[in-house]
């Protein structure tokens, strides 16, 4: 089984940092604007990045400033069955964040470019706790 892992410090509060991760206004500002996401246990988030299928991630555990797990019930075949986690500390004001993208079957070309949209990722989600204004999805260059 293959792995992703990346970390990146973000100089915000923890408690702005996991509000980042389980809100629509959050989510919706870090990774996709068309999203329906519940900050619920058991809740399936629903993410579109505009290719006629939702991203769908049932929400495993919520572990308030500290974790969030997700599962990938829903979306293209490598990604259905993985795992996502985002774990958080935080040390003198900033805020340091896991990411983890588990239990890939096999490393892929796809698994590479999602390598790479994962630290996008939390390049967005540091510019939207820092700075007020993430970079979606539909705001990115590819």
């Amino acid at each position: 089984m293959e792995k992703i892992e990346h970390i990146n410090y973000i100089k915000a509060p923890i408690a702005d940092v996991y509000t980042a991760l389980t809100t629509q206004t959050g989510l919706g500002a870090v990774w996709t604007t068309e999203l329906i996401v519940k900050p619920e246990l058991g809740f399936i988030n629903e993410f579109d990045f505009g290719d006629n299928y939702a991203t769908k991630m049932k929400v495993v555990e919520l572990s308030e400033n500290k974790s969030v797990l997700w599962e990938c019930v829903a979306t293209d075949p490598e990604w259905v069955g993985t795992g996502i986690s985002f774990d958080l500390t935080e040390k003198n004001g900033v805020t340091a964040v896991v990411l983890k993208h588990f239990d890939w079957r096999e490393l892929t070309e796809f698994y590479r470019w999602c390598n790479y949209n994962w630290a996008m990722f939390l390049l967005s989600l540091k510019s939207y706790c820092e700075d007020g204004e993430g970079t979606p999805y539909q705001k990115r260059k590819f």
